[in-house]
């Protein structure tokens, strides 16, 4: 299947949403058409999300609440570890909503109450209308069956992606276009990127973790077959077989998004040139086509 953010950008179009932000919602939609959650349920979620992080994936809270949904370790949601992975958090937030008896009668503040029994239970109500917005943003993917494989069209206006993970990888590390190479860097609270730290955090947007370095990455998989198409998501190695020492993530149209060097900015550029030392690539997401 080939999905594709529509031209307008409406994929970064939430005013007061940034790129993580949407990035956390797309997930939370994401996790919830593969549990089956109907519409209603998704504006829930995001709608509870919205009151309880404005969609950041919080490392505090009052008490031990963590997250997305500020969700407790010590009230049995998971392990602070668990519930600060988005992926994780959205999963129990949904099968608490499903446990909840005629959830779909409730209103949407009501259901999300049932849930998250806040102190504050009037709350939901104010984001549903953001809630419909944002999900309409983060899902609005047009996907039709590709016959011979998604290429893509190195845009990121109007992102082409084999399936939803890279479509939520490739937002997300769109988003952060312009900011500047930082040795180390694990994103905008580092003041930028590495190569690798940016690579690892497009893909924890979409739930998938990543090891740290570029060669860990290139070692972890699965292997692009050489002579194979990469499609975009696929993640780009440098260097040799025994040494790999750079990473960028492939967009399509023979053109990746990386953190060249010191002095640089995340950017879009050609994944290969003359005299590179291109090494291969992995397909982290799975190579679902159709």
């Amino acid at each position: 299947m080939a999905c594709t953010i529509g031209d307008d950008g409406s994929s970064a179009a939430v005013v007061g949403y940034g790129a993580d932000q949407l990035a956390n919602a797309a997930i939370i939609a994401v996790v919830g058409k593969q549990m089956n959650i109907p519409v209603q349920g998704q504006v829930v979620a995001l709608a509870a999300a919205i009151q309880e992080s404005r969609l950041t994936n919080l490392d505090h809270g009052d008490r031990d609440s963590l997250g997305l949904f500020q969700q407790r370790p010590s009230q049995g949601w998971g392990t602070p570890g668990q519930i600060m992975n988005p992926a994780h958090a959205a999963t129990q937030f949904y099968q608490h909503l499903l446990a909840v008896a005629g959830w779909l009668q409730l209103s949407i503040n009501d259901a999300a109450q049932a849930v998250q029994r806040s102190g504050t239970p009037q709350a939901y109500a104010q984001h549903e209308q953001t809630a419909y917005e944002v999900l309409a943003a983060v899902t609005g993917a047009s996907c039709a069956t590709a016959t011979s494989g998604v290429v893509g069209n190195g845009d990121c206006g109007a992102i082409q992606a084999t399936n939803e993970v890279t479509l939520v990888a490739l937002n997300y590390v769109c988003g952060q276009r312009g900011l500047p190479y930082v040795w180390g860097g694990n994103g905008p609270q580092d003041g930028g990127f590495d190569c690798s730290g940016l690579t690892l955090a497009a893909y924890g947007a979409a739930g998938i973790t990543l090891p740290r370095t570029a060669d860990a990455q290139y070692r972890a998989g699965p292997r692009v077959p050489d002579g194979q198409p990469l499609l975009p998501g696929d993640l780009v190695f440098y260097g040799t077989t025994t040494h790999i020492h750079h990473v960028g993530l492939y967009l399509g149209g023979g053109l990746m998004i990386d953190a060249p060097d010191v002095g640089q900015s995340v950017k879009i550029e050609p994944h290969r040139h003359k005299g590179d030392d291109y090494a291969g690539a992995t397909r982290p997401a799975g190579s679902v086509v159709g």
